[in-house]
């Protein structure tokens, strides 16, 4: 039933917007609306979609929660769709063991809704096409993963059911905790562009480490301090050391850089995840 329509949505500290990513079947997309109001969110943004909003069918699996597919924001790649985040989500049903987990370490849902329950700042959760997911440069575009805790005999679910399912999952938190959390000071979400620094100063730092396994490291760096949530104060100072370490790295390896860039602000390149 759709006769309390009007209803306000449940609060949060934080503004979350559903991401997908390639989207290739109208239902699943309907789906996704309806189960993403079904727990109090309306925030869709799709990335090179392969099927319309205003297909039959993905109005029809919509019902009355059309209205998050009118309002849905069109992006052709995912680090255009992202650019403004605080925070950047993946989602996978491939885990990785052995040497491999450190590229994938992921939180589980109500692991996820405890870190965000208290986070102010615009959260993107991002999913991939059906029956691919996400690809390695999309992931590495996150700031770390979630991962639904399915039977390993077959782990991986349908797009729309993952969606409701990690929704359920923070519109739960939310019941269990009054929906806003009294008398606790929300913690302030990095900024967008700080976000980007910080990453593109691990990523300089880690290419002046003398080592093969310098891409790993660059990728545990991100997803151990970005999965702290940290805020511009902490990440400023995360930034300075690693300005300086890169330094000192490219003096002793004779990097003539160390004299041109020394000091000077990080400034991010264009993120790609095609």
């Amino acid at each position: 039933m759709g006769d309390r329509i009007d209803a306000p949505l449940p609060a949060s500290s934080y503004d979350l917007e559903i991401i997908i990513v390639g989207i290739n079947h109208p239902g699943n997309l309907g789906a996704i609306s309806r189960a993403m109001l079904n727990y109090g969110f309306d925030k869709l943004t799709l990335v090179n979609p392969n099927c319309s909003v205003d297909d039959d069918e993905a109005r029809n699996r919509a019902k009355h929660s059309g209205y998050i597919l009118d309002n849905s924001s069109i992006c052709e790649t995912l680090s255009e769709a992202v650019e403004k985040s605080s925070l950047v989500i993946g989602t996978s049903g491939k885990r990785e063991v052995g040497s491999k987990i450190l590229r994938r370490h992921f939180l589980l849902p109500w692991e996820l809704s405890d870190k965000l329950r208290n986070y102010d700042g615009r959260v993107s959760l991002v999913f991939g096409e059906e029956g691919k997911g996400l690809t390695a440069s999309q992931l590495g575009l996150c700031d770390f993963l979630v991962t639904l805790p399915t039977w390993e005999g077959y782990p991986i679910a349908n797009l729309s059911h993952a969606v409701s399912q990690l929704c359920y999952e923070l519109h739960r938190d939310r019941i269990i905790n009054g929906l806003t959390v009294k008398g606790v000071k929300n913690q302030k979400a990095i900024s967008s562009d700080l976000r980007l620094i910080l990453r593109k100063s691990i990523d300089d730092f880690c290419q002046s480490l003398d080592s093969d396994k310098s891409e790993l490291i660059n990728d545990v760096f991100e997803r151990v301090l970005l999965r702290g949530l940290p805020i511009d104060s902490e990440a400023e100072r995360m930034i300075g050391a690693f300005v300086q370490a890169t330094t000192a790295l490219q003096k002793q390896s004779g990097n003539e850089e160390w004299r041109r860039d020394r000091r000077k602000r990080v400034t991010p390149d264009n993120q790609s995840d095609r």
